[in-house]
């Protein structure tokens, strides 16, 4: 009968070089051949996995510069599920925590590996939004706006959803880039650029625990920014919270308690 702790300590060598055959050796009795076919294999299965995975990040580097990438992914990460779709957060993980940039690496990196994780994130996401009490047509100033399950907003240095081989950005925008990503209802997700008053207005919305009517909580925000015309803001955020009704940034109103 097979010793089954030696094939265990053969398993781990035959992982341990595929990861990094330049500096682990193959485990005895497999021959080159093979090994050759299977590190090539396992390689190239994750190069063009993540490549998919990450349009935008693959196109603006060089093939290098992209084999450097999974290499290091292969070499240092140790991943926490063997899911398909959640190799992206796994590769993102990789770059936040383990990966060591060099000079010749993008400062908006992360950013830009965070944006499109997202977007994949909630293309595939199975939230569903509950919509018992949300009226989709009700007034979002006399009533309780209500913010999707399929909406996540973030802030980021650079203007990652701009970023392409054309526009490569050194230093991050003079203000914080807020973006709104959403899923509509044919499962499309799409980006809405905020402003700082409307990315707030967005937060209180989400975390609106005293259920405030939409124009309240204008008015609310209006006086911890100090802004002069409250009216105003009112009238401008009305608008703010239909496109984002439009967008199904917002499902709708409820009846304030």
């Amino acid at each position: 009968m097979a010793d089954p702790r030696g094939f265990k300590d053969k398993q781990y060598a035959f992982a341990a070089h595929i990861r990094d055959p330049d500096n682990v050796p193959a485990p005895e009795g497999i021959e080159e051949r093979r090994m050759a076919i299977y590190r090539k294999l396992f390689f190239n299965n994750l190069y063009n996995l993540l490549g998919t995975f990450f349009p935008v990040l693959r196109k603006i580097h060089t093939d290098r510069q992209w084999r450097r990438f999974i290499r290091g992914f292969m070499r240092k990460h140790q991943a926490q599920t063997p899911y398909f779709l959640q190799l992206p957060e796994e590769f993102l993980g990789y770059l936040q925590d383990e990966f060591e940039a060099g000079e010749e690496d993008f400062p908006f990196l992360v950013e830009l590996a965070h944006y499109e994780y997202a977007e994949l994130a909630l293309a595939v996401a199975e939230n569903e939004n509950e919509l018992s009490g949300t009226d989709p047509h009700g007034n979002l100033l006399d009533g309780v706006p209500v913010k999707s399950d399929l909406s996540w907003s973030y802030a980021y240095r650079y203007a990652v959803h701009r970023i392409s081989p054309d526009y490569l950005p050194r230093e991050p925008e003079a203000q914080p880039v807020y973006l709104a990503l959403y899923r509509d209802g044919e499962g499309d997700v799409g980006f809405l650029e905020l402003n700082a008053i409307t990315a707030a207005l967005l937060d209180a919305v989400e975390f609106n625990e005293d259920r405030h009517t939409g124009e309240q909580l204008l008015r609310s925000l209006a006086r911890k920014i100090n802004y002069a015309d409250a009216d105003a803001l009112v009238t401008h955020g009305a608008d703010a919270l239909r496109e984002m009704r439009e967008l199904g940034i917002l499902t709708g109103a409820r009846i304030p308690a």
